[in-house]
């Protein structure tokens, strides 16, 4: 694949609005020697994005756990032990306390997440209030529910909520082997949904699964070809946990991961693309590499949702290092 073919198309316009990749375009990209690979990941990167800057969300969660979905990653499955219990939701104050304390130390979004395979509408009125509470100190929202219906969608929007994540997970042909509990049509009309209801998209995948190359290129392939790409693409590493279907998982090489932030820059451009779990376990290399790839978010904090995440300080020191800084300048202390 030429460079020319990466910055421009035939119809005669620039590559970084397209939503039309292929699987043979992407599965190219994932080809390109890695130096090369890199080059053409920054140098799109730079169009349109400060490349010093990294956008700081902290992730909490407010239902943990009694999730009867059957994810073979997740520790919070019913169906699996893992020592994780299920809880209620947490109380709204609980909730504002964590999301200020977030603020305080550098976040500019909060998220929240809730181990349902779709919400009451009784605990979305809850999740609603919790919107609010957040938007009132300030920060952007984001949550993670499950499924949602086209209303639930619009309750949400009229909440002021800024993003919803909800990942594809995997390519479709692998899709099965990891969930049964729910299709990959499930996971896309959720998406329409909330596109309809006109919230924001936070939309990823894992790797380290099991999968090949094939299918990292068919999840990014899926992401990059939805009718508007995901204004922020969450790209995690597994984290293997006891008593999950992949706690033995063969560990991905790092630089397998950095190639698919690499091409995930290159096939969504203007997204934001999240360093997301696993960086528990990379080194200060590995992830200098993602970020040189085109990574620009990061989580910070001790936890996501159950799963270890590299403490605070030790994330501003590593950005520190880099000669990066917080996406929002204002929320540096």
């Amino acid at each position: 694949m030429s460079l020319s073919a990466v910055f421009s198309d035939p119809r005669g316009g620039p590559a970084w609005l397209r939503h039309d990749w292929t699987r043979e375009e992407v599965r190219g990209l994932f080809a390109l020697p890695f130096s090369e690979l890199i080059f053409r990941a920054q140098q799109i990167h730079r169009v349109h994005f400060d490349p010093a800057e990294v956008q700081i969300s902290t992730l909490l969660s407010i239902k943990t756990g009694g999730c009867p979905e059957d994810c073979a990653y997740c520790p919070q499955s019913a169906k699996y032990e893992t020592g994780v219990k299920a809880e209620k939701l947490m109380a709204l104050d609980a909730v504002l306390r964590e999301a200020q304390a977030a603020k305080a130390g550098g976040a500019s979004r909060f998220c929240m997440g809730a181990a349902w395979r779709e919400p009451k509408d009784r605990d979305l009125e809850k999740v609603c209030a919790m919107v609010e509470g957040v938007k009132a100190l300030g920060m952007e929202t984001c949550v993670t529910l499950g499924m949602l219906t086209g209303d639930q969608a619009r309750r949400l929007k009229q909440s002021g909520l800024d993003y919803y994540n909800h990942n594809l997970d995997t390519s479709p042909e692998y899709y099965g082997d990891i969930i049964t509990t729910r299709t990959y049509q499930d996971r896309l009309d959720t998406l329409d949904h909330i596109r309809e209801a006109g919230i924001h998209v936070c939309c990823g995948g894992i790797v380290g699964m099991g999968e090949n190359t094939e299918d990292r290129a068919g999840m990014i392939a899926a992401l990059a070809s939805l009718p508007v790409h995901p204004e922020s693409v969450p790209i995690n590493m597994l984290v293997k946990v006891e008593g999950t279907p992949l706690a033995d998982a063969t560990p991905l090489d790092p630089l397998d991961f950095v190639r698919t932030i690499a091409v995930a820059r290159i096939t969504m451009p203007a997204s934001v693309v999240r360093l997301s779990a696993g960086r528990e376990d990379m080194t200060e290399e590995a992830q200098a590499l993602c970020f040189l790839a085109g990574a620009n978010s990061i989580f910070y904090g001790p936890k996501l949702l159950t799963t270890p995440n590299p403490a605070r300080d030790r994330d501003m020191a590593l950005l520190d290092k880099l000669g990066m800084r917080p996406m929002n300048p204002d929320l540096e202390s």
